[in-house]
């Protein structure tokens, strides 16, 4: 989620007592475009990332943070330059699953990001 200029701090201690599932594994297959932007579809246990998900999102709007109604699409950007090569090759692909342990508040500064605060799963 993308929270603006929130302030560190309060964003911690909002996700400090979110409810989680137990661990859970995704994978990347398929794909996809939002306008010029290439993306990679998610897959696997995703009724688990849609909980965390609302975890993190019940956490956020209690904690007075503005709450994006938008649905949700579990996937991986890949590339903001349209390219029709890239969106074929996406659509057939079939990645491997990784394990989905914790999840991270991250910074954004200048395109680099940074860890703030991280917890497990």
């Amino acid at each position: 989620m993308f929270l603006g200029d929130a302030a560190a701090s309060p964003v911690a201690e909002a996700l400090a007592d979110v409810p989680s599932p137990p661990p859970f594994e995704l994978r990347l297959s398929g794909g996809g475009r939002f306008g010029s932007v290439s993306w990679a579809g998610v897959d696997g246990d995703v009724a688990q990332l849609h909980e965390l998900r609302e975890g993190i999102r019940d956490a956020l709007t209690l904690a007075g943070f503005p709450s994006d109604s938008r649905p949700f699409q579990p996937h991986l950007t890949v590339s903001y330059t349209p390219d029709p090569a890239l969106r074929n090759a996406l659509a057939a692909y079939e990645g491997a699953p990784w394990p989905v342990t914790g999840f991270t508040l991250l910074e954004s500064t200048e395109g680099r990001y940074n860890r703030l605060a991280s917890w497990l799963l």
